[in-house]
């Protein structure tokens, strides 16, 4: 996502700044629009990647957003008005950037403003999703059901992540190691049995020659290699943090065997589940659409959705206009189908996400054994491989003593 300055007429007569995350500048006034402000100017920010890590930084994290529906949600249950709920919240929460927040948000719906307006002065720190929510919720009168909906989002989307996340955690630890115990083979063991070869005088086979000559080549460019490698790093963080790179990279991934299946299924998943969140809610399909399509955390996903949009708002079907993108497998469209044919989408959506994510867990859990006895093999190879060539002076003089 980018970052726009919005110069935006308030209802009440008072011309506002703010600075909004948003996918494209069209889909952002839309959205600035249908809240009821009147949008003089949006307008993208300079310098991205330093306003994207500071937003970071100012974001309230998920763990804490959990806690505070979950006190949210049992103050309200009790029949506390929403004051209250407030104050009692502010009253076990410690010193910090949420507390703070709140505060903010306190004296604003004490000064008579909505909870959702109050969030939304605060819209770098709280997800769009979750100030749409609260609204619709207000705008339903079942602000208790909207914030059960969101909690339970948010529990699944984490959970979905920490599993993934622990898929992965054991590979990386073994390319890790790998890549420190070659290294130090490299540059350390081998050379000290250059230079024993070197002392002996003794012609050396063609394999350890070249063994050595390699280390050697390591030894006196590894400075030069770190600094190329942090030059390629920065250089391609930089590229990606452009929109055509990113379009380029996310788009990439999607053909990568095996693996991009995955990364298909796992922006899919937390759309349809975000999507059926945000319906329960009881926010018409195309502003949900626009408010879900970040969620995929791909560009090039993200504009093929956008043509759905622009479909539908034509009068075509959600199913139908997903099959014209493919970013969606045959039976999540016939699913899909079925439940906008019975009039139960929200339901069918969840299926949808759920289905996705077990197919998720099978895939990781597939490659993740498949990858495990693979670096293992590999790493062997190599490290045979140099131990061989580093004794292969000591068989050929065994066998001339022999």
């Amino acid at each position: 996502m980018a970052i726009y300055t919005c110069k935006l007429g308030a209802s009440d007569g008072n011309v506002v700044f703010r600075d909004i995350e948003a996918d494209e500048p069209s889909a952002l006034r839309n959205s600035l629009e249908d809240q009821g402000f009147f949008v003089f100017e949006v307008k993208k920010k300079p310098l991205q990647f330093l306003f994207e890590k500071g937003l970071k930084r100012r974001r309230i994290d998920n763990r804490s957003l959990l806690t505070l529906n979950q006190e949210m949600l049992v103050l309200i249950k009790a029949g506390m008005p929403i004051m209250q709920v407030l104050d009692a919240i502010l009253e076990r929460h410690e010193a910090g950037k949420l507390n703070e927040i709140l505060l903010q948000v306190r004296e604003d719906v004490k000064g008579g403003a909505a909870l959702s307006a109050a969030l939304d002065k605060h819209g770098q720190a709280f997800p769009q999703l979750y100030i749409a929510s609260i609204r619709a919720g207000e705008r339903t009168g079942d602000l208790l059901r909207t914030i059960r909906r969101y909690i339970q989002y948010l529990k699944r989307v984490d959970d979905i992540r920490k599993k993934v996340i622990a898929a992965l955690f054991y590979p990386s630890i073994l390319i890790v190691f790998a890549f420190i115990a070659i290294t130090l083979l490299l540059l350390y063991v081998v050379p000290t049995f250059s230079q024993v070869y070197a002392d002996s005088g003794s012609q050396l086979p063609a394999p350890t020659l070249m063994l050595i000559g390699f280390t050697a080549f390591l030894r006196h460019f590894a400075p030069l290699g770190v600094l190329l490698a942090i030059g390629s790093v920065y250089a391609y963080r930089t590229w990606v943090a452009t929109e055509s790179g990113r379009y380029t990279v996310d788009r990439f991934k999607l053909t990568i065997p095996l693996a991009g299946d995955v990364f298909t299924k796992y922006s899919v998943a937390g759309f349809t589940r975000t999507l059926a969140t945000v319906l329960g809610s009881g926010i018409p399909i195309i502003e949900s659409l626009r408010m879900c399509i970040g969620t995929l955390n791909n560009r090039y996903m993200e504009k093929r959705l956008f043509e759905t949009v622009r479909f539908i708002e034509e009068g075509g079907r959600l199913s139908t206009a997903l099959e014209r993108i493919n970013i969606m497998p045959p039976l999540a469209l016939r699913m899909l189908g079925v439940g906008e044919a019975t009039g139960a989408l929200e339901d069918m959506l969840v299926d949808i996400s759920d289905y996705l994510e077990e197919e998720l867990e099978e895939r990781m859990r597939v490659l993740t054994t498949a990858i495990e006895p693979a670096i293992m093999l590999v790493v062997g190879v190599v490290i045979g491989i140099i131990i061989v060539a580093m004794y292969l002076p000591i068989f050929k003089i065994a066998g001339t003593v022999g």
